[in-house]
């Protein structure tokens, strides 16, 4: 099965999804940061060559809801791509970003994660739209039928005049601030292994 991932240059949903025995590509504008098949360039050169699954992580820049009117048309220009995307001819398509506008102007996702429901320590709501994939399956807690995959979240405290106790807390993510948005657009690896794992086991039971 042939897997395209766009907008990645981590390599680490890629590596995901080859560990499952998929024939599968990253793409972006930068190089790659883990060797494997990797396209550098525009993700259109390559988008219509007989992938059975797209997965895509837009740039969120111009997809938040803090776009202001100078970020208008950069905004239009972020919507049109993902259109595009979305309405490639690629049977299973599974699009990630966070909170923003495609909830407005395009649909509300299907499933709202965080990243510490898969093993890694970080909150920060991360959206999925699914085109004929099912939502990712966790357990925050044991039951008699499946195990927690969940862990508690990590969280940086600081000192704050707004609370009784005059400490406050962000999630740790938060501590890598502006200017990190390289740093900040890579992919948790829990859940990237949940996407490897079950849409694999939700692919092979459709052939």
């Amino acid at each position: 099965m042939k897997c395209l991932i766009a907008c990645e240059y981590s390599g680490i949903v890629r590596t995901a999804f080859e560990k499952k025995g998929w024939d599968a590509t990253s793409c972006d504008l930068l190089p790659t940061e883990i060797p494997g098949k990797h396209y550098q360039g525009n993700v259109f050169d390559i988008l219509y060559d007989g992938w059975d699954l797209l997965i895509a992580f837009p740039p969120c820049t111009f997809l938040t809801v803090t776009a202001n009117r100078h970020r208008w048309q950069k905004q239009l220009d972020a919507l049109i791509f993902v259109h595009k995307l979305m309405t490639a001819p690629i049977k299973h398509i599974g699009f990630e970003n966070p909170v923003g506008v495609l909830s407005t102007y395009i649909r509300k996702p299907d499933q709202i994660i965080h990243p510490y429901f898969f093993g890694d320590a970080i909150q920060k709501k991360t959206c999925l739209w699914l085109k004929n994939l099912p939502p990712l399956i966790y357990s925050l807690e044991d039951t008699l039928f499946e195990r927690k995959t969940s862990i508690d979240p990590e969280y940086f405290i600081y000192n704050s005049q707004r609370t009784k106790s005059g400490k406050s807390k962000y999630s740790v993510y938060g501590k890598l601030g502006s200017g990190s948005g390289k740093e900040r657009s890579k992919f948790f690896p829990g859940i990237a292994n949940a996407m490897a794992e079950q849409w694999t086991k939700f692919l092979q039971a459709e052939i």
